[in-house]
């Protein structure tokens, strides 16, 4: 459903009765689930968004979305899990086992074909035609599809488990997922390996041809023809088979050597891994930062004007994106468990630090990184992590049309051939020369031939306009032809297109409660990599930012940065991209500074 870009009608805030509606839904479609567990998918304090869109076949799909990630989808009046909560809560569906490389087939909207499911020792999960079920690799037991059973799994085992067995509806790799922060599939190693050498040839050989039947190589063929491809396809589906491989070495390592130490060489997920960005911050803010003078110290100052700018370059630190979720809750965990701190709130509602044990062993123990200069750096460098960026050059072309071509074949110049406008200028130039048009009495008037009036004339004008000026007749010569820009970066070749450049356009929209967000998009068209961009960005303005796809345009983003942040983003990409100010649209909307009456 979702293997094809989608539109997007509305996007709006979940309201309090709504959002308890919801709880109720998710409790009777997910029964599972706990309070708790509801609670932290709902929260009553965060911020939820619903998202209406439209699919690519047109069906209106509903979307709850928490802290940038789609969490939820409905479809006529049924909820249905992403694969974002399905990595946090892996037992919430009957799972579905199958290999790595039918991964790929999923991504580019096949369904999931019964010879590929991978037969447990235990039978298949129980599950009813329609019923809501995930999809999983071996050796895995991350999701990474969801979709509807196309039988019941006495069914299925009554047909020799041959046919269709999963209906996908959203997979990992999709354009729901990059609806959200794009992150990857967490190591889960399965309770009990299923995979045995002589089965698993059988099973995905069998996949492999159930596949290639007509019904999913017309999807296939579909899918190809519209021009919609999904990158790193392959690269997803050799990163599973990857995956299952290490770890059944690393298994065996473990069990032959009995070392345990191994097991720090797993990799984190990203929620571990913000977990200690953020742990790294915090001690480096408090051992490098924070001075016994600056105490009483607002949690939030703590946070905007310290910890931030204590994140390694190429880093964004997002407590939303921790196990912590705010601020608060992590500063509660350093205070009660590591004695780091001492928080207390001095007037209502605001939360200060009113005192760090500056003794404590693991303070102490703990070595700043060597980019200890970090916020200097940023500052200087507007927070690229990269090489030095040098701005394009970019030169406005013309191109020879075919109404012009009699006029410009004395120069040997055909028809779609691009040049400057001073070549136009000369070849004109010589071709009224050669041929003595420069009328006699006035020698800024050009005589009319028959090719000039071809070319340069309306019809309305022929009998009427037998001389025009110089001027004139420049000026109406690059009218009639093709405009061009050619973009050429220091050390590659120059890149010409049809048509005017797109300048970088900065804009600001509403969100929510009248709270404002800055949009920069056509940042690629300058070569600029819109995550460095927003990174710099998030560094200077100590705001949130992020990517977000832009509709309507392939492989393009948009950067989001909270808040209205024209002039800073107008300051970045004119005083260190060196971008020219004539390609920059949208710097009026920056706000107005004014004197208070």
């Amino acid at each position: 459903m979702f293997a094809k870009p989608f539109r997007v009608k509305s996007n709006t805030v979940l309201k309090g009765s709504e959002r308890r509606k919801l709880k109720a839904d998710l409790s009777a479609a997910f029964p599972s689930l706990s309070a708790a567990d509801l609670s932290e998918l709902a929260p009553n304090k965060e911020e939820i968004n619903v998202v209406r869109i439209y699919a690519h076949k047109g069906e209106s799909v509903t979307l709850y979305v928490l802290h940038k990630n789609p969490l939820f989808f409905e479809l006529e009046k049924r909820l249905y899990p992403t694969v974002y909560v399905l990595w946090r809560y892996p037992a919430l569906l009957p799972v579905f086992r199958t290999w790595a490389p039918v991964l790929q087939k999923l991504i580019g909207g096949a369904d999931l074909m019964l010879p590929g499911v991978v037969m447990p020792s235990c039978g298949l999960p129980d599950v009813k035609q329609g019923s809501c079920c995930a999809v999983a690799i071996v050796n895995n037991r991350a999701p990474v599809a969801v979709g509807k059973a196309a039988s019941s799994s006495a069914e299925m085992l009554s047909s020799g488990m041959k046919g269709r067995g999963v209906c996908v509806l959203h997979t990992y790799m999709d354009y729901l997922w990059a609806f959200g922060d794009k992150s990857t599939p967490p190591s889960l190693p399965d309770d009990v390996d299923e995979a045995e050498d002589a089965n698993g040839e059988e099973c995905e050989v069998s996949q492999e041809e159930e596949y290639r039947e007509d019904d999913v190589g017309k999807r296939v063929e579909e899918q190809q023809s519209s021009g919609e491809t999904i990158t790193g396809q392959v690269v997803a589906c050799r990163g599973f088979e990857e995956l299952s491989l290490t770890e059944k070495e690393e298994d065996k390592v473990d069990s032959s050597n009995g070392n345990g130490e191994e097991n720090h060489d797993e990799p984190k997920t990203p929620q571990e891994e913000m977990d200690a960005l953020l742990l790294q911050c915090f001690l480096h803010a408090l051992k490098r930062k924070v001075k016994k003078a600056d105490l009483p110290l607002l949690t939030s100052t703590f946070l905007r004007n310290h910890m931030f700018t204590c994140c390694p370059s190429g880093k964004q630190l997002d407590i939303k994106k921790s196990s912590y979720k705010k601020l608060s809750k992590f500063l509660q965990v350093m205070q009660q468990q590591h004695n780091l701190v001492q928080v207390k709130e001095l007037s209502k509602g605001v939360e200060s630090i009113v005192e760090v044990d500056w003794k404590n062993p693991q303070l102490r123990s703990f070595s700043v990184p060597e980019e200890a200069g970090v916020e200097e750096a940023v500052v200087q460098s507007g927070g690229e992590g990269e090489a030095q960026y040098q701005p394009p050059e970019i030169t406005t072309l013309y191109s020879v049309s075919a109404r012009l071509e009699p006029l410009f074949l004395d120069a040997n110049k055909r028809k779609g051939t691009t040049m400057h406008p001073a070549e136009v200028r000369s070849i004109i130039t010589e071709y009224v020369k050669r041929n003595e048009l420069v009328n006699e009495n006035n020698k800024n008037y050009v005589n009319i031939n028959p090719t000039l009036c071809d070319c340069l004339l309306e019809k309305s004008e022929y009998q009427e306009v037998e001389s025009l000026k110089w001027d004139d007749l420049f000026s109406r010569t690059l009218e009639r032809m093709q405009e061009c820009y050619q973009v050429m970066f220091p050390g590659q070749a120059a890149i010409v297109k049809k048509g005017h450049i797109e300048p970088i356009d900065i804009s600001v929209a509403s969100r929510g409660s009248n709270k404002k967000v800055t949009l920069i998009k056509n940042l690629e068209v300058y070569g600029l990599d819109p995550a460095a961009v927003a990174s710099a960005l998030q560094h200077r303005v100590q705001a949130s930012s992020v990517l977000q796809l832009l509709p309507g345009a392939k492989d393009r983003v948009q950067v989001q940065v909270q808040g209205n942040q024209v002039h800073q983003a107008g300051n970045l990409l004119l005083d260190h991209y060196q971008i020219p100010r004539k390609y920059i649209q949208g710097l009026d909307k920056a706000p107005k500074s004014g004197k208070k009456k």
